[in-house]
This record gives structure tokens, sequence and C-alpha cells, in this order.
């Protein structure tokens, strides 16, 4: 009964003791006060546990007096120049033993914070670039900052810009439209020039140029209505007066992509889809007039980009630039 007495006694000075430690402006205590009281305890001696702070030992001697002073009991027994710690102070040694591992350990959170090495991203995009550069980006970025975590949700323009104005992601990538009603800010990062794939075989494979009323009698594989590049066509062939046949609707590229293969129609695609494409089953053409748009980057507006989202945009950078090396997409207009 008396040893369980004891122990909770123990618990509560120790409880008093944390307390104190994260008390008045942050700290009752300074943190080179513990640090030499650690160093003492750990290493037996004022002499040691100077060399292992590179302080002088009257400096060590005051850090620990005025400790003492500050935890209101007595840490050491002075006897001809010796400090002797207390039992207090051996219990009090395990608070400071965990205080100081939880600052080193905030330190070094900090630092990684700092330097993008930690955080959590929420990233909303298109379907077509969920499939290709995104993947490229975040495979680069999980070499790069492994301790970050990413989400990635794969929506539609409507949804994507609902994210946007509601706060709900880090940064967006989709088409250039006015962001600004809806509470973002766009960033363009690319030009890119629809193309019109076509099932090996097709009549038109050997035009490097398909003039957009010959497509007129063609049977089409589109994306769902309402998205941006399914506007954008939509707008072009009602502009020249070409009527469509639409002969199945999907959600994204990768599944169109897949039906041209096959030999179900033809499509006009998103550039940055190409290398979703076997060549072996399908042609790549131009269009004449040419439909045309921006990749672009979106944040929600008043909110600034974290470190860690700072780094996820400079590598999705590095993949944009790539693809126009390649001749994919191209600079800005």
């Amino acid at each position: 009964m008396a040893a369980t007495i004891h122990s909770m006694l123990n618990l509560t000075r120790d409880a008093i003791l944390l307390h104190k430690l994260h008390t008045e402006g942050g700290s009752m205590f300074k943190a080179r006060e513990l640090q030499a009281f650690d160093a003492y305890m750990r290493l037996g001696g004022m002499k040691l546990a100077a060399e292992h702070l590179e302080l002088s030992q009257p400096m060590v001697s005051r850090l620990l007096s005025s400790l003492e002073e500050k935890a209101g009991f007595e840490l050491f027994q002075r006897k001809r120049n010796r400090l002797t710690p207390t039992v207090e102070a051996f219990s009090f040694h395990q608070s400071v033993v965990h205080y100081l591992a939880g600052l080193r350990n905030l330190e070094q959170e900090a630092k990684a914070i700092a330097s993008g090495q930690v955080g959590h991203l929420v990233i909303a995009a298109q379907p077509v670039f969920c499939d290709t550069f995104l993947l490229d980006a975040l495979a680069q970025f999980r070499k790069e900052h492994p301790q970050a975590t990413v989400q990635i949700a794969d929506v539609g323009m409507a949804e994507m810009l609902q994210m946007i104005s509601e706060n709900r992601c880090d940064l967006a990538f989709g088409i250039t439209l006015n962001a600004e009603a809806f509470g973002g800010e766009a960033l363009s990062l690319a030009h890119c020039e629809a193309t019109c794939i076509l099932p090996k075989g097709h009549p038109l494979e050997n035009i490097e140029e398909i003039p957009l009323p010959r497509l007129r009698k063609e049977m089409f594989i589109d994306l769902s209505q309402g998205s941006p590049l399914r506007r954008r066509i939509d707008l072009m062939m009602e502009t020249i007066q070409v009527n469509r046949t639409i002969a199945a609707e999907l959600r994204t590229i990768h599944g169109i992509v897949r039906l041209v293969e096959r030999g179900e129609g033809i499509a006009i695609i998103d550039p940055v889809a190409h290398q979703l494409l076997d060549l072996e089953r399908v042609s790549v053409h131009r269009l004449v007039p040419s439909i045309t748009w921006d990749i672009a980057q979106f944040v929600p507006h008043g909110r600034p980009l974290s470190t860690v989202g700072q780094a996820f945009a400079a590598v999705v950078a590095e993949e944009i630039e790539s693809l126009k090396r390649a001749g994919v997409v191209s600079e800005t207009l």
C-alpha cells in the first residue's frame, strides 16, 4: 500500500513538473538549463557536462542553479564542491529526457516541413491527367519526398472547380477557363492541340492533317457531355456546321482509346493521352482547323501553397517541360 501511494505521489509530481515545462510564456525552464541538467545526470560530472555542451564549468553551474531555483526543490546535495543528485532529481530527469526528446522531434519535424519533406496534399485533376503526366510526377515526387502523402482526386471539371471553391484541395490541374468566378487562381502550364486517332486500316489513315469536315460521316467515341474537351469539340463542329454521330460516350480517355483500337469509331483526344496509345493499332493525325486549349494549374484563391505543395507543383512543371521537349505540348501563347 505504501509503495502504491509512493508511486502515485511520484506520478503526480512528474505531472506537475511536466506542466511547469510547458507554462509561463511557453516554458518555465530554458532549454539550455534542461540540457545542462540532462548532461550532468547522464555524464556524472561538471567537467564532462561542460565539455559535452561546449560551455565553461561556471556556466553549467549557473544553469543548474537557475533550474533548481525554478523547480522549487533541491536537485543536488552540495558537499565539498561536488553535486550529488537527489532522489527528486532522478525522478525529474525522466521527465526532462522525455521533454528534450520531444523537442528534438519537433525541431526535426519543423525542418522536414520547411524543406517540403513531410505534409499531406489533396490534388484534384481531370482523368486524362491522372492517367498520364500526373502519374509520372507522383512517382518522382515520392522518390524525393518519401514522407509526404498525396491524395489525387480523379474528377470532372465541374467537380474540380467545386473542390477549388470549397477549399477542399491544395492544387488542381485542368484546362484553362475563367477560374476566378470559382474562387481559384489559374496558371497556364502548356498549350495543347487536339489530335484525331483512327483505327489502323481506316480510309483516312494516310492523311497527315485531316480537315474537320472530312469527319462528317464518321462514328465518334467521345468524352461525356460537360467535359471541357467535349465542349471545345462540340463548339468547333457547330461553328463549321458539321453534325457528328456519337457511337459511344465514356468518362475517360483511356476507355476511348481502347474502343478506337478495337475499330469501334474514331476520337479526338488530348495530346497528353498519346502515351496511352498502341501505335500498331491506331494512327494519329492533326486537325484543320485546330482545336486548342492550355493545361492549367489551379489553386484556391487566398490559400498559399505549402512548402510540400510547392515541391509537388515544381515536379509537375518538370514533367510538363519534358512533354514540351517531346513535342507533345508547346509553350503557352
